[in-house]
């Protein structure tokens, strides 16, 4: 079997790290690992049987604290998709779990990079994320 896509190239879009003062900061430093992390995929079909996919990972405090830092990473996927790949279920496989399954050891990475020099090392992001799993409870 040959290979259903081929990543061409990953880049960071766009990163935010947000915390408006001191406060804050000491505030969030003892509340952060109540902090959930949310995941966006979001796809756009380009020329030649490529997809740009924007991966975006957000760690916020789903409280309504007023005291709150917010991080954010749009992680960006260039894929070339095989032109055996013909039905949208397969597409959709391979956008939501096939490419993230790759990018995500570097997307991870970066994350946690920006979280630890944001002044948060303690954080971690053990829970592996399943995008098998995600995808069949959602599609099935």
């Amino acid at each position: 079997m040959t290979e259903k896509f081929k990543v061409l190239t990953q880049f960071i879009k766009d990163m935010s790290s947000e915390t408006p003062d001191v406060e804050t900061h000491l505030f969030v430093k003892n509340e952060i690992s109540k902090y959930q992390l949310d995941i966006d995929i979001v796809s756009k079909p380009l020329k030649n049987k490529m997809i740009e996919i924007n991966t975006t990972l957000k760690f916020t405090d789903k409280k309504q604290n007023e005291k709150k830092s917010n991080f954010e990473i749009v992680y960006t996927s260039i894929v070339k998709i095989n032109e055996e790949v013909e039905n949208k279920k397969e597409l959709e496989k391979i956008i939501l779990c096939d490419v993230q399954n790759e990018i995500f050891p570097n997307l991870k990475k970066t994350f946690l990079n920006l979280l630890h020099d944001s002044g948060y090392q303690e954080v971690k992001l053990e829970k592996k994320i399943d995008f098998e799993k995600i995808y069949n409870e959602k599609f099935n």
